[in-house]
C-alpha cells in the first residue's frame, strides 16, 4: 500500500480489513503507529508459517530464524508463541524427527546430539528422543563392507575410520566393527 507521503508498506489481506484502509482514507498518527505495529506483528506470523511449513524447527530456531529475516525481536516471540498456542510447534516431536532422520542416515548417538544442538531443541527433550536409539554396528560393518576389501591398506582403513568418527560414531565400536571384519584395528590408537 503507497500513502501520500509517498513511503509504501506491504501489507496482507487481513490487515488491510483490520483496519478498513481504502484509496484516499486519512490515519491519524495513532492509526499509522498501530498498522506499522499489526502489519509487524502479521509479517511475522506469515513468515513463522512459512518456515515451519517447510521443515520442522523448534520454537528457539524458529525465533532466531525469524530475527534473522529482519523481523522485529519482540514480534518474532510473539509469532512462536501464537504458533505454540495452535499447537503447530512441539519440540519433543522435533527431536524425534531429528534422531529419526540421524537413525535413518546411519549416524553415531554422538552425531544426533550433535544435530539436536544445531536445531536448538532444548535439552529437556534429548533424553528422551535418545532413549531407544538403535545400536549401530550392522550400519558401521556395512559401511566398513562398502569401502575396505582385503587388500586395504591402512591408509584406506584410517580413511574408513576417519569418516565413521565425522558421522558420530564411537572409536571403540568401530574398533569392534573393524575387528568383527577381520581388520586389524590393533595399530590405530584407542581415542
Amino acid at each position: 500500500m503507497k500513502f501520500s507521503d509517498e513511503t509504501s508498506m506491504k501489507l496482507y489481506r487481513q490487515t488491510v480489513e483490520d483496519f478498513g484502509l481504502y484509496t484516499g482514507k486519512e490515519l491519524s498518527e495513532e492509526e499509522m503507529d498501530a498498522l506499522r505495529k499489526s502489519a509487524g506483528q502479521m509479517s511475522a506470523k506469515m513468515r513463522a508459517v512459512r518456515i515451519v511449513s517447510a521443515s520442522s524447527v523448534s520454537k528457539r530456531d524458529l525465533q532466531q530464524r525469524l530475527v534473522q529475516k529482519g523481523e522485529d525481536p519482540e514480534q518474532a516471540k510473539e509469532a512462536v508463541a501464537w504458533m505454540s498456542d495452535l499447537n503447530l510447534l512441539d519440540d519433543a516431536r522435533v527431536a524425534e524427527q531429528v534422531v529419526h532422520r540421524c537413525i535413518s542416515k546411519g549416524y553415531g548417538l554422538s552425531r544426533a546430539r550433535q544435530a539436536l544442538y544445531e536445531k536448538k531443541v532444548p535439552k529437556q527433550y534429548w533424553e528422551e528422543a535418545l532413549a531407544d536409539y538403535p545400536d549401530q554396528a550392522e550400519k558401521i560393518e556395512d559401511f566398513l563392507r562398502s569401502c575396505l576389501d582385503e587388500t586395504s591398506g591402512d591408509k584406506e582403513v584410517k580413511k574408513a575410520i576417519d569418516a565413521l568418527l565425522r558421522r558420530g560414531h564411537s572409536y571403540g565400536t568401530i574398533r569392534r566393527a573393524l575387528n568383527e571384519l577381520r581388520f586389524d584395528a590393533e595399530e590405530f590408537p584407542e581415542e
